[in-house]
């Protein structure tokens, strides 16, 4: 019986910890249990006791890449207005904050692992991967939408322009991921962004 995921065990912690940090390497789609176990000290068995299936473990994975995102987006929602009591309008800054992450060199492991788990919670709606695409796509939208003045926030176009913001960034971050182009990607978000700023 797997242990809960409430409240794991060290060693259980240990192995998803080095499982995520192959996976960063490796990728989720081709995981196969054998060489994971070999690469991290293991065994297929003390795998699936611990995380229950391999549906399992890869449910494990996901969560642990969101953990980073969320730090990232609870780090970007913290940044305070430009004055005491200004409902002031952070959406471009946020968005060029954020942009910043996602182009740094050392997040490029963990925003593929992400892309991928992305599409394929696109294409395998009921498997392990399932709810992975929305949950991030509501994540972002939550926190651009905290960087909206409060009179904009909750309007038609408060949600079209948030969403058109994530649209360019998640746009700009597969071509960046796919070609490694930085500055043609970079300057399509600046131009983007710049009526914001």
């Amino acid at each position: 019986m797997p242990e809960s995921s409430a409240s794991p065990s060290a060693r259980q912690v240990e192995l998803l910890e080095a499982a995520y940090r192959y996976t960063l390497t490796h990728g989720l789609t081709q995981l196969s249990l054998r060489p994971l176990a070999t690469a991290i000290g293991s065994s297929p068995r003390v795998l699936l006791y611990l995380f229950g299936s391999k549906d399992g473990l890869v449910r494990a994975l996901l969560a642990r890449a969101r953990v980073e995102e969320l730090e990232l987006l609870a780090d970007l929602d913290a940044e305070p207005p430009r004055g005491p009591g200004s409902d002031d309008d952070r959406l471009g800054r946020v968005a060029t904050r954020l942009w910043t992450w996602l182009v740094a060199a050392e997040h490029r492991a963990l925003l593929t692992l992400w892309l991928e788990g992305y599409a394929r919670s696109l294409v395998e709606p009921d498997g392990p991967w399932s709810g992975f695409a929305r949950a991030t796509v509501e994540d972002w939208l939550d926190v651009l939408a905290a960087a909206q003045p409060g009179h904009v926030r909750d309007t038609d176009d408060g949600r079209a322009q948030r969403t058109r913001v994530l649209a360019l960034l998640r746009g700009a971050l597969a071509d960046l991921l796919a070609t490694g182009d930085v500055d043609r990607t970079g300057a399509a978000v600046r131009r983007g962004l710049g009526d914001l700023a």
